[in-house]
């Protein structure tokens, strides 16, 4: 969860450093959220200080609508706005075999008009009226979200409901805006060698699971994709019973409960999407190296990624283990990997760790540095490979384990800042299997990780087998323009 967290305050992109809970929820016919999984126990070690710590948003509370929609409300009333969530169970991850990309494609093509609304009319009563609106894929799931005045709300709540019943694509709309995708990888990816050193790690990460599959897609699947593709996933996947809203902002929950009811209520639930069957990994045997060179590259980096289990598919305990782990090796100037590297050797301009445990299937624990001057990647690596071991060997310390804890109480504080923030980490978190309470005592778990607790993730999950290295470097220069 820290992984979510740590995104909101730092707006990082990606790969932020631990910090939070995360997920997942079973693609069930008539899902439910918080009814059907219990919360995660409160471990009895949990301390009397732990049983103090503030919950994230005590008030948030959850309901199903008849037609197997799951609403949360997260009840904020500093100020008289409300962020709108719209989440579906349907990510990259999921895309059928040969069709990558496609949860994405039509995630832009969700704005191309229905048949009661025109392309760009949802769009502009939100900007006429003051707010922001946008949408994100991920390899689980797809949201849509819009931040607007309180007195708002029904209005884009009915626009939503209208677009998750009555798209409308043509080849004229569909085949310019898998141009505008195709545009859109050629930005950001094949033009920038470390977004392409990250995706052939994540490939290489994932032997077997789609996880290792861009959430763009490939360019040469991305290229074939069809107006059938996108309308065989909006019919089976953009239904009611596949989809969790979140309102957080000005609201209660009764009147959240009545405008639901009289926009997304009135929608039949058009298929039955059914339980997600993905392909597992299978052990690790061998650890991986790759070298990107680059004419680009002006600045070289080292990365290191590791298998690890994610929030939902860890054994109790392991995944919060997994974010103090992190923290403790590489969050901030205090860490060891920085203290070791940057301060006391002087080797290196920058380096730190993350765990990103919000998957539904896997989680990845990360380490990353860029050398100093003419050191080369191997003396940096030799150098984190000296940290980790340490901490393989000896664990850390009951003051770092402390002060990480101390780090987490404020996170958790700091993420309540924001309505968009807390809609953002509740939606993530249940959609991939987490209970409203799990989020909400998710600080209280990390309390009661002990030091053996992080040493058992540490001898397990950082097993070299399970690594994959990546290098990137400038190309030599007889090689240059």
């Amino acid at each position: 969860m820290a992984s979510i967290l740590q995104s909101r305050l730092a707006a990082r992109k990606r790969r932020p450093a631990a910090l939070f809970i995360a997920v997942a929820i079973s693609m069930a016919a008539a899902p439910a959220f918080a009814e059907e999984k219990p919360a995660t126990p409160v471990r009895a070690e949990l301390s009397a200080e732990a049983s103090q710590l503030p919950r994230i948003a005590p008030d948030a509370s959850t309901f199903q609508l008849a037609n197997g929609m799951n609403v949360v409300v997260i009840p904020d009333h500093r100020s008289p706005i409300v962020t709108h969530m719209v989440w579906y169970k349907i990510g990259a991850a999921d895309d059928p075999a040969g069709k990558s990309g496609i949860a994405h494609f039509l995630e832009h093509l969700m704005f191309k008009g229905t048949k009661n609304h025109p392309a760009g009319e949802f769009s502009a009563r939100v900007s006429d009226v003051g707010g922001v609106e946008n949408a994100f894929t991920t390899a689980d799931a797809t949201a849509y979200y819009q931040t607007v005045a309180k007195e708002q709300l029904g209005m884009v709540m009915g626009f939503e409901a209208d677009r998750m019943e009555g798209l409308q694509l043509t080849d004229a709309v569909v085949l310019p805006e898998r141009d505008v995708i195709l545009e859109e990888r050629r930005m950001r990816t094949d033009n920038d060698p470390g977004a392409q050193l990250s995706e052939a790690m994540d490939a290489a990460l994932y032997q077997n699971h789609r996880y290792g599959i861009p959430v763009i897609g490939w360019a040469h699947e991305m290229a074939g994709l069809t107006r059938e593709d996108a309308i065989s996933q909006y019919q089976r996947y953009y239904t009611p019973n596949n989809a969790l809203l979140v309102v957080a902002g000005d609201v209660t929950a009764d009147e959240v409960r009545k405008l639901a009811e009289d926009t997304y209520g009135k929608l039949p639930r058009r298929s039955e999407p059914g339980e997600r069957h993905r392909p597992k990994e299978p052990e690790p045997l061998a650890e991986r190296s790759l070298v990107l060179r680059d004419q680009r590259v002006s600045q070289p980096s080292w990365n290191q990624i590791y298998l690890a289990p994610s929030y939902n598919s860890g054994k109790p305990g392991e995944a919060e283990a997994l974010d103090i782990l992190a923290d403790v090796i590489g969050s901030g100037p205090t860490s060891r990997l920085y203290r070791a590297l940057v301060v006391e050797q002087g080797i290196a301009g920058g380096a730190g760790s993350y765990y990103s445990g919000d998957g539904l299937d896997y989680g990845r624990l990360g380490f990353y540095a860029t050398p100093r001057g003419d050191v080369t990647l191997d003396k940096l690596s030799g150098a984190v490979e000296a940290v980790l071991n340490d901490v393989r060997e000896h664990g850390i310390t009951a003051e770092e384990l402390a002060l990480a804890k101390k780090r987490t109480r404020a996170s958790t504080i700091y993420s309540q800042d924001s309505q968009a923030s807390l809609a953002r980490i509740f939606g993530t978190a249940m959609i991939s299997g987490q209970s409203l309470s799990d989020v909400q005592d998710w600080a209280r778990r990390i309390d009661a990780v002990t030091l053996s607790d992080v040493s058992q993730v540490a001898a397990k999950y950082l097993d070299k087998r399970r690594s994959v290295t990546g290098s990137l470097l400038p190309a030599p220069a007889e090689s240059r323009s």
